[in-house]
């Protein structure tokens, strides 16, 4: 018997999913009921569990140029993507993002992809701005905390963003994205959490969406490994929420 032997390149994510439990099918395979986190694999080879449901492959075997852009689609891509969805960016929307290291950045890059109208990136570090600006923001806010806030809302005709992105996982962030929010408007939080505590008077009287959390990276890979896919349902291989 003839073996044929393909080079394949497959992509996975942090957490190793069955895809076909009923929280993998609403398109959540990081909560997966049988998943195991993958975090600390690094290494030249390396067993994947339930490898059917984690690994996508792409449509062929890539450049090798573009492997390290595959690779960020495993994590810090595919986590920027979902904080700009669960803060429901698109065609329309301004969208602030709060943070500026690769997963924020990423972030306005997902904005810019999902359609957003006007993208704010709030950083403070010229080298990043620049990387923004290139991403897609249009405008960029220096301002912390709630100075940071005030001039979101000073861009938005004093009503706030339709859509937050926080990155960083801080108190004041938190806080921050929150405050730069109009009211019906969404945060989607993607950045590891310190010791956040939010305020339940204040988080009532803001109405806003709050979600977020461990990116479902499992979710997106199909359109981000091949943006020419049509967007589809919540299913497994669902590419949006």
């Amino acid at each position: 018997m003839a073996v044929h032997v393909l080079r394949q390149f497959v992509v996975g994510s942090f957490w190793a999913s069955d895809n076909t439990c009923q929280i993998c099918q609403a398109g959540y395979q990081c909560a997966c009921i049988q998943r195991v986190g993958m975090g600390s694999a690094q290494a030249e080879r390396l067993r994947v569990p339930l490898a059917d449901g984690t690994l996508v492959a792409t449509p062929e075997p890539p450049a090798d140029d573009l492997i390290p852009s595959f690779l960020a689609a495993s994590d810090v891509l595919g986590t920027g993507w979902f904080g700009a969805v669960a803060a429901e960016a698109g065609p329309g929307k301004t969208v602030a993002v709060v943070g500026d290291g690769a997963v924020g950045l990423l972030a306005v890059l997902a904005a810019k992809q999902l359609g957003a109208e006007r993208i704010i990136a709030m950083s403070r570090h010229q080298s990043r701005q620049k990387l923004a600006l290139e991403y897609g923001a249009t405008d960029i806010v220096e301002e912390r905390g709630e100075e940071g806030a005030a001039r979101i809302k000073d861009l938005t005709d004093g009503l706030g963003a339709h859509s937050v992105v926080e990155a960083v996982g801080t108190q004041e962030s938190f806080k921050q994205a929150i405050g730069s929010t109009r009211p019906g408007g969404h945060v989607g939080f993607v950045g590891v959490l310190h010791d956040v505590q939010l305020a339940g008077e204040e988080l009532f009287w803001s109405h806003v969406h709050v979600h977020g959390g461990p990116a479902p990276v499992r979710r997106f890979l199909p359109r981000l490994m091949d943006p020419d896919l049509e967007p589809s349902d919540r299913s497994g291989q669902g590419l949006r929420p």
